[in-house]
């Protein structure tokens, strides 16, 4: 594929007002009765080119368009790679990443399944990454990879910054990883995140997302003195034992968790996206029952956007916490500083009570999660070993470690100063538009759309399956999550390293060159089908 068709793909929807199939785009959005909807004053109407100028999304997109377009995929039998192409896919892995495969084969002995984290694409086999720098991975085979995966999104600057790579060094030189006291960066870091998201009034570090998530809603609880957490369905907001409920495909309940006691996920409820009716009745009886203590939420939509939500729905949860005094929490663990330095309650104009911080807080560096939001809240949160009265504990030995307040102060500090954010939305956009004209061009059914640097390419739609449709999901998930599989290969094989073949995270690294020639190869890929 020629370069250079792709670098005039600058605004080509906005222009047309066309989508990449050459179909009319319906300017007005809109869902079924007592869902959100688009509002007069969204976001579109408001402020758009300062918005463009502090966050990575340009232009909010079509909602309803974009779940037509979904439900036509899923009524379509998968379209996969041709058979002697995924044989020419498995090739390169048997001949050009036999020190992969043979790392992988002895992790097997000692390791669960080969990896120790479920972002590790094992189809065939995990390949194996002894470096990374700014848009590339290279693995113990010298072989060279795009990276858009992004460790799951937090190197918004791009991998093993050097400009923070270099103060973390001298840190651990002069104070070591960790000391269980106080140091000044711990304050450094809560002033910086205030400083850009004026509604966390106060912040506590933590160790983890997961942790973040577990801490925000015993807040929640403690301080409403309500019982009943609803999560908005297929999200994932870590791995805590009443939050594996509703994973990935809404309506599937406790389908996961094994291991986990009933009573554990008694008081977490869920919603399906965009249904403010349902939400409204869940709360409606949950006042015979407890009580509502929070409402969260993906703001863009469960994974990651991967269901996206109408552009005023976070205003609409606002509106409804407030009338039945539930505290609305925001997941930022994505969306905190990849969508800009406001996060997505500033890009939405949406001030939640709590919000969860994670692996983006540190731009990478490990040990990063947090809470932070309304001081009357936080301060339920107080530490230390004098802390008296109500209160919700929290721990951890690790937390607030000087090497990750640090690293968050430092990577804050850098993306504010070469605008990080909007510099990866915009090679996102670049990104979506490229691959939205392949997609037309060859006449596939797939779905791309992005919400700035967080591109989705749904060639199988294996996530945006329901249980309202049980059968579909018992009949189809297992072949449409292969066929991703396979597709993550391809790209894998073709030097791009994705999110399980369906999600893309773009940074500040990834130039305009560095896009096209993803699109290159992504068009070589999906020539094979």
């Amino acid at each position: 594929m020629n370069t250079a068709k792709h670098t005039k793909l600058t605004g080509q929807s906005q222009r047309t007002g066309k989508n990449s199939t050459g179909e009319a785009i319906r300017r007005k959005g809109g869902s079924r009765a007592g869902n959100a909807r688009p509002s007069r004053n969204s976001r579109a109407t408001r402020g758009q080119i300062d918005s463009q100028q502090k966050y990575a999304i340009s232009q909010w997109h079509n909602t309803e368009e974009i779940y037509d377009r979904l439900k036509a995929l899923l009524k379509e039998p998968p379209r996969t790679i041709r058979r002697d192409k995924m044989n020419e896919v498995l090739d390169y892995f048997n001949h050009r990443c036999k020190k992969s495969r043979a790392i992988a084969e002895d992790a097997q002995k000692y390791i669960p399944g080969g990896v120790q984290h479920n972002l590790a694409f094992n189809y065939p086999f995990p390949l194996v990454v002894d470096r990374a720098r700014g848009a590339y991975l290279r693995d113990v085979d010298g072989n060279r990879y795009i990276d858009f995966l992004q460790a799951g999104g937090p190197t918004l600057l791009g991998s093993n910054y050097e400009p923070v790579q270099k103060k973390i060094i001298s840190l651990i030189q002069d104070c070591g990883p960790v000391t269980g006291l106080l140091h000044e960066y711990e304050g450094l870091l809560a002033r910086e995140i205030h400083r850009h998201m004026p509604g966390i009034e106060m912040f506590r570090m933590l160790g983890s997302g997961t942790e973040s998530v577990m801490a925000a809603i015993r807040l929640a609880r403690a301080y409403t003195g309500k019982k009943k957490v609803i999560k908005i369905g297929g999200g994932y907001h870590g791995w805590s034992d009443s939050m594996v409920y509703g994973m990935r495909i809404p309506g599937t309940g406790r389908r996961e968790a094994a291991g986990i006691p009933r009573g554990a996920t008694s008081q977490t409820q869920e919603c399906f996206p965009n249904d403010m009716g349902a939400l409204r009745r869940k709360m409606i009886l949950n006042r015979l029952r407890g009580g509502t203590a929070a409402v969260i939420v993906e703001p863009l939509g469960p994974e990651s956007g991967t269901r996206p939500v109408y552009e005023n729905y976070n205003a609409e949860l606002r509106k409804l916490c407030d009338e039945f005094g539930a505290l609305l929490i925001f997941d930022e663990v994505v969306t905190g500083f990849r969508l800009g330095l406001g996060g997505a309650q500033g890009y939405f104009n949406v001030r939640p009570d709590l919000t969860v911080f994670g692996k983006c807080l540190t731009g990478g560096y490990p040990m990063a999660g947090g809470v932070g939001g309304r001081k009357d809240v936080m301060m339920l949160l107080a530490g230390g070993i004098s802390a008296m009265g109500k209160r919700a504990f929290v721990g951890g030995t690790l937390s607030a470690n000087p090497l990750s307040c640090a690293a968050g102060y430092f990577s804050i500090q850098e993306m504010e100063k070469h605008n990080a954010a909007v510099k990866a939305g915009r090679a996102g956009d670049r990104l979506a538009r490229g691959l939205k004209e392949i997609v037309g061009r060859l006449n596939l059914p797939y779905v791309v759309y992005n919400q700035g640097s967080i591109v989705h390419l749904q060639t199988s739609a294996v996530l945006l399956m329901s249980m309202r449709n049980p059968i579909k999901v018992l009949k189809e998930a297992k072949e449409r999550k292969h066929m991703m599989e396979e597709m993550g290969a391809a790209f894998m094989a073709n030097g791009i390293v994705t999110l399980a073949g369906s999600r893309i995270y773009t940074s500040m690294a990834d130039t305009d060159a560095i896009i096209d020639e993803a699109l290159n190869r992504f068009e070589t890929v999906l020539k094979m089908v």
